[in-house]
């Protein structure tokens, strides 16, 4: 959450930054702001609302300079109002900072700054931050670098912070501790950005840096990276960035979220490209092949997310079980670090998350190699903190998800834990030859069967239309589909802000079935693969009832059909293979739902994107 944008070169940097605070919008956000130095004075412009709100407010300052920093802030120290969005000045006005995170200790810092003299304006932490960073240059006479470097070694707490003196204009500080931050590097300019999309179209090369790692940006000059803790020499390491602009623009499309619906049967397919050999027989993955022995002599793996990663896991709880034989837990991360969990060297631990920087999936990893556990990380940002931290991993390569509810993460996610168990179950020997085969060449045929499902789009419109003023909706699946189900209640309350929970079908009599009505929508997932019949007997005590039944069936389906108010088919596949194509649906009216309702798709209220906060 939050977002965080720096430019120091030769252009104007008041466009630079606001085109890469739109590209940040999707982190979620309640503000913004932008300071700009003009070679005399800081012009800075903030306020309460959208980044079109700050362009229009910025109208009144001059927007000269080639040295600036922007920022969408998310509410944690103070309400969303102008005074407490960032940028921030020091009580001199010499420095300005934008921070993402929280510092935990700052009300102690506060009481020891206003002692000697220093005001407050704003109930941030940020404020208190960056006067802490001037009374450290100030007392210890030593230069922005150093003071930023002393004053981080004082606080406890997260962040990503961008900080420039106006004494100093060719120089920018900025300095990582779990929150992202990448540096781009461009021809005599340098860009700072919580990702790389603020300045994708500007340069190919990127340094992300570390945890505890600080860097002093100087034009003219090659990066100067230090460790915060004890000031030893970091090497930059230079990415060459694989997005490319095209990704991460909406392409026709009305919002990102629809876009990305209708990218995943090219994401998935990317996701298995060059994993899946079906003519050959093999998969081929290199954090599996290279560590192999540790997933087969597992004693049990345990997957931590939190989420829409959270219900893939679950996905892959039956599929690792069900294919492979491997017992498994399924964990919420901010859960797992707090109640002590026993964890062994004989574990392997799996980790999920779009962003790669999730901070509760973080402190989980962290937790489990202090255990001795093997970690693997499973990601769609290349260079993300938990692709760093994992012991091995694999990619989704779902390519950049700008909408906050996540759609095609899920799918590809999914994609890659079935990857991994039909694998172990080939090495474990569960599967005959044949039965291998026939995983591995129906997975190449996902990608055309959920373009088949998205074919669906004008029916479920229709439905969408006739719930859209629903208070309460009910979703219900059973073994492979009942996480499915979860996902599909969270889809629908996330972005449409109607409630909505899903329940494994069998326990809808055992409380939720007191709710159901002629008012009460019910989503089913009823596919002709797995507990078919018991799925039927759950439709007809809802029909009994008056509820209305919305049935996620299998191409042909009879039986459903006609007990059921509207049905939307998707096509048939294996059992294991189905959430892949029930997801569809779910996510089209969650999103057809929220536009009727004229909500903020791409952006829902209270929401972020990359949680990097606890």
């Amino acid at each position: 959450m939050c977002g965080i944008v720096g430019y120091i070169g030769h252009r104007e940097a008041f466009p630079v930054i606001i085109k890469g605070l739109q590209r940040l919008e999707y982190r979620g956000y309640d503000s913004a702001g932008v300071a700009l130095f003009d070679g005399n004075e800081i012009n800075l412009v903030k306020t309460k609302g959208k980044v079109e709100d700050l362009k229009n407010k910025a109208k009144g300052i001059s927007q000269k300079g080639s040295l600036g920093i922007g920022h969408t802030r998310w509410a944690t120290h103070g309400v969303p109002n102008d005074v407490n969005s960032h940028p921030h000045y020091s009580n001199s006005g010499d420095l300005v900072i934008i921070h993402n995170g929280i510092i935990e200790n700052y009300e102690s810092i506060k009481k020891e700054l206003t002692k000697r003299g220093y005001t407050f304006e704003s109930d941030t932490d940020t404020e208190v931050l960056v006067n802490l960073i001037e009374e450290v240059k100030k007392t210890e006479d030593v230069k922005l670098g150093q003071a930023v470097q002393i004053a981080l070694n004082q606080v406890v707490g997260a962040y990503a912070i961008a900080v420039f003196d106006k004494k100093k204009p060719d120089e920018i500080v900025v300095a990582k501790l779990g929150s992202p931050l990448a540096i781009g590097i461009g021809e005599n300019e340098f860009f700072i950005a919580s990702d790389a999309s603020p300045f994708i179209e500007f340069t190919n090369n990127a340094v992300y840096l570390e945890d505890e790692e600080m860097a002093i940006i100087r034009l003219g000059k090659e990066i100067k990276l230090r460790k915060i803790k004890d000031d030893a020499v970091a090497y930059p390491r230079i990415l060459e960035l694989q997005m490319n602009l095209e990704e991460i623009e909406k392409g026709g499309y009305d919002h990102f979220m629809l876009k990305e619906i209708y990218e995943q049967p090219r994401a998935i397919k990317d996701t298995y490209r060059g994993r899946l050999l079906a003519d050959q027989g093999l998969i081929r993955m290199a954090g599996i092949d290279q560590n192999l022995e540790k997933f087969l002599n597992a004693n049990r793996i345990i997957i931590v997310a939190c989420g829409t990663s959270w219900h893939a896991g679950l996905v892959a709880e039956y599929i690792f079980e069900d294919l492979a034989r491997i017992p498994v837990e399924v964990e919420y991360a901010s859960e797992f670090r707090y109640r002590n969990p026993v964890i062994t060297e004989n574990d392997v631990l799996i980790a999920i998350s779009q962003s790669g920087e999730t901070a509760d999936t973080l402190a989980a990893i962290k937790l489990a190699k202090e255990k001795g556990a093997f970690v693997f990380g499973v990601c769609n940002v290349v260079g993300s903190s938990i692709a760093r931290e994992s012991d091995a991993g694999a990619y989704t390569h779902a390519g950049p998800e700008i909408g906050v509810a996540s759609t095609k993460a899920f799918t590809t996610q999914i994609t890659v834990l079935t990857l991994i168990a039909l694998k172990l179950a080939k090495e474990k020997g569960v599967f005959s030859q044949t039965q291998y085969h026939e995983y591995l060449t129906e997975l190449e045929t996902i990608p055309a069967k959920v373009e088949k499902a998205l074919e669906s789009n004008p029916l479920i419109e229709i439905i969408s239309n006739v719930y859209k003023d629903s208070s309460n909706c009910l979703y219900l699946g059973r073994g492979y589909n009942f996480p499915v189900a979860l996902e599909g209640a969270l889809k629908l309350k996330e972005i449409s802000y109607i409630h909505a929970e899903g329940y494994p079908a069998a326990e809808m009599k055992h409380g939720p079935i007191a709710l159901i009505d002629e008012q009460m929508p019910v989503f089913v997932i009823a596919t002709k693969r797995g507990h078919y019949e018991k799925v039927v007997s759950n439709i007809q005590e809802i029909k009994s009832r008056k509820g209305k039944i919305i049935a996620i069936v299998t191409e042909g389906d009879e039986q459903v059909t006609e007990l059921a108010d509207h049905v939307i088919e998707v096509p048939e596949t294996l059992e294991s293979l189905t959430p892949l194509l029930t997801t569809i649906p779910l996510q089209l009216l969650s999103y057809h739902i929220a536009v009727m309702r004229e909500c903020n798709v791409d952006q829902p209220r209270n929401l972020a994107k990359s949680v990097t906060v606890e």
